[in-house]
């Protein structure tokens, strides 16, 4: 018989995270494009940053069919975090918003999945791409990043907002995150982690 689970963080109840789940307002509008894989993941981070954001939106599919909808925003700038040739660092970016705000549209999955969505949702490939510095680190100890600056999307939310909306920033977003890593980190056990997964 399965675990009674929250219906807000989906946290089995007795690990639910929403009493560490802030309300921030933003500018910012953060749409979070899950792919349906995402959704039964331990960590999910992408619903915590929807839950804790109130400009924010997660939608999942793998094909958007109100895409055009989603994207027209009035009023907002649109932009698509991803690396790639053509991205552009997201400090530069904001630098040309003349005072628009941005609608950051953010796709959660594997990096093999988030080019699935790019794939099977034109429009977001049209978009102006923007990207994060180089050599940021994730606070996931528990998994090695398959590649240098590689965050979970609610970090990578998080570093994006800090950016858009300095001085304004958005470390709070990550208290029901870290929680999840050290809820984590106790129930295998200290000495498990420390040999499997500290680094040096």
């Amino acid at each position: 018989m399965s675990r009674p689970h929250c219906p807000r963080c989906n946290r089995p109840l007795e690990h639910c995270l929403c009493a560490l789940i802030p309300r921030l307002p933003s500018r910012t509008r953060v749409l979070i494009l899950q792919h349906p894989s995402e959704v039964r993941h331990a960590l999910n981070t992408a619903r915590l940053a929807a839950l804790g954001l109130s400009n924010a939106e997660l939608r999942v599919a793998e094909v958007f069919e109100d895409m055009p909808a989603l994207l027209a925003q009035p009023g907002y700038r649109a932009c698509l975090l991803f690396p790639g040739e053509q991205a552009q660092p997201l400090p530069q970016f904001a630098a040309q918003l003349d005072g628009l705000p941005t609608l950051l549209v953010v796709p959660d999955g594997s990096w093999r999945k988030a080019r699935k969505l790019m794939h099977c949702n034109p429009l977001l490939a049209a978009l102006p791409r923007v990207t994060l510095a180089a050599g940021l680190q994730s606070r996931y100890r528990l998994r090695k990043a398959p590649m240098p600056g590689a965050l979970s999307t609610i970090e990578a939310i998080v570093s994006a907002l800090d950016i858009l909306e300095a001085p304004a920033q958005f470390a709070a977003l990550l208290k029901p995150f870290e929680a999840l890593i050290e809820g984590q980190i106790k129930a295998m056990g200290e000495e498990t982690f420390q040999r499997n997964h500290q680094r040096d």
